[in-house]
């Protein structure tokens, strides 16, 4: 029994030191998101743009995602703090794309997707954003923002004052 009790706390203890120990992991969600978004497209294709106008915005908008989550992943490299929620922050990072966005990586995913959205011509892809926008919005960043405010009281509160959440 005493064990027992060990082993729970310390599950208790190594969810408390980490900011997303749920389910709802990022790049999963988003993923799904967009496998589904091309289900539906291809069940039920429905242009969303000219394609003169499709193409190109897709594939900027694709671009600027993959180097805003490189800059990002960097970032968090150079800082010695791990990216994966699922493991201890080490820092509040400031600089990089953290001086324009609290969140540059879940928005670069949403970029990514808004971009493909463009680039494949498919509401679907669009339509199907939505949901994890708003689960990153209301569920995961809130469960981060609350660990980091736990973590570095002062130094995140200053921060998070001073720079958006996605922009």
């Amino acid at each position: 029994m005493a064990a027992d009790q060990r082993n729970s706390r310390q599950v208790a203890t190594s969810t408390a030191e980490v900011a997303n120990v749920g389910l709802a992991r990022p790049p999963l969600v988003y993923l799904l998101t967009i496998i589904l978004g091309l289900l539906l497209h291809f069940i039920r294709p429905v242009r969303l743009v000219p394609q003169v106008i499709g193409t190109p915005a897709g594939v900027v908008c694709v671009l600027l995602a993959i180097v805003v989550f490189v800059a990002a992943v960097r970032t968090f490299k150079r800082a010695g703090t791990p990216v994966p929620g699922n493991q201890p922050t080490t820092a509040v990072i400031r600089n990089g794309p953290f001086r324009f966005s609290r969140n540059p990586i879940y928005l670069a995913f949403s970029l990514f997707q808004l971009g493909l959205a463009l680039w494949v011509n498919s509401p679907w892809l669009l339509l199907t954003l939505a949901p994890a926008v708003a689960l990153m919005s209301f569920v995961v960043i809130p469960r981060e923002e609350r660990y980091l405010e736990r973590k570095f009281p002062d130094e995140y509160k200053s921060y998070k004052a001073s720079v958006r959440r996605w922009l």
